[in-house]
């Protein structure tokens, strides 16, 4: 089909029912997908069986609940990252705060809460390297921000979240942390896993067409806010991971691979009040403060709520 045909035939199915009133950045938006769909079926001589096996993988993709974990896959919420950094150092705010990247889908809302200081793992995980993070939240230029709030959410040594797996206590590696008015937190869990998509999922099941694997290295979420500046949302990898710069979900961002210490000097464990080996991170997050014009910085989208 010629170009200028498909482009007729796109203006005839666009048009609103009589005596109704479309919303008009919906009809622009959604008429724009179905034009370079057209397109692209036309493109690609697309056939029937080919398109309704994609309406079908649509459909198994969110009865798995999976549009979470394809989103970044394939690149769709680190690119909603960086439109947000393109208006915010259009505002002159670049450089300043920490670097954002994204959420991912294993958030849950009404983790416990501490102050200043928390130990967020449920210490059955007694094979695990114990870790001990701290650092302070600060501003752009370097000052401390008193009375933060730093969620904090991380896998536990197989890989897996709690909520999310059963067989993990409540909210274990999941807490928020309300620092003092030095701007300090500090936490003790355990040190993460990497995980990977679940074999047999849809999203596995694409990204294998698509000659790709479907694995995350280890890595720590965290949520940071305080009143008059854009709440953060931020994740570190755990340096030495060999996935850091093979993120399946493009997560991996400079300035978020902090020094990881291991730490076994015996004096140093007692001290820790750990019987073993373990490791050590210091991370300061800045933030940036709130300025009128920028894209939102709360997220809408929906997070479970245990």
């Amino acid at each position: 089909m010629q170009a200028k045909d498909i482009d007729a035939l796109l203006t005839r199915f666009a048009q609103p029912t009589e005596g109704k009133t479309p919303n008009p950045r919906v009809k622009a938006i959604v008429d724009r997908i179905v034009r370079d769909l057209f397109h692209t079926m036309n493109d690609f001589d697309v056939t029937p069986d080919e398109f309704w096996a994609a309406c079908n993988y649509l459909t198994e993709l969110c009865k798995g609940n999976e549009i979470g974990l394809l989103a970044p896959g394939l690149g769709f919420e680190h690119f909603i990252d960086l439109q947000v950094e393109e208006r915010e150092a259009a505002a002159g705010l670049n450089g300043h705060g920490t670097p954002r990247t994204i959420e991912g889908p294993l958030h849950v809302v009404g983790a416990p809460e501490f102050e200043g200081n928390a130990r967020i793992d449920d210490g059955l995980d007694t094979e695990a390297e114990p870790l001990f993070m701290s650092g302070t939240v600060r501003d752009g230029t370097g000052k401390p921000i008193p009375h933060a709030v730093v969620e904090v959410w991380h896998a536990n040594s197989m890989g897996n979240y709690s909520i999310f797996d059963s067989s993990q206590t409540p909210f274990n590696n999941r807490g928020t942390i309300k620092t003092g008015a030095d701007g300090r937190y500090a936490f003790r869990s355990i040190m993460p896993s990497g995980y990977a998509c679940p074999p047999g999922s849809r999203t596995l099941f694409l990204l294998d067409l698509l000659g790709r694997h479907g694995a995350r290295p280890a890595h720590i979420h965290f949520f940071v806010s305080a009143p008059g500046y854009r709440k953060l949302t931020t994740q570190i990898n755990i340096q030495g991971d060999p996935l850091i710069d093979d993120d399946f979900a493009f997560a991996t961002r400079d300035g978020l691979v902090p020094e990881l210490r291991h730490v076994s000097d015996p004096t140093a464990m007692e001290a820790r009040g750990v019987d073993r080996p373990f490791a050590e991170i210091a991370f300061d997050f800045r933030l940036v403060e709130a300025r009128d014009g920028l894209p939102s910085d709360l997220v809408d989208r929906p997070r479970v709520a245990a």
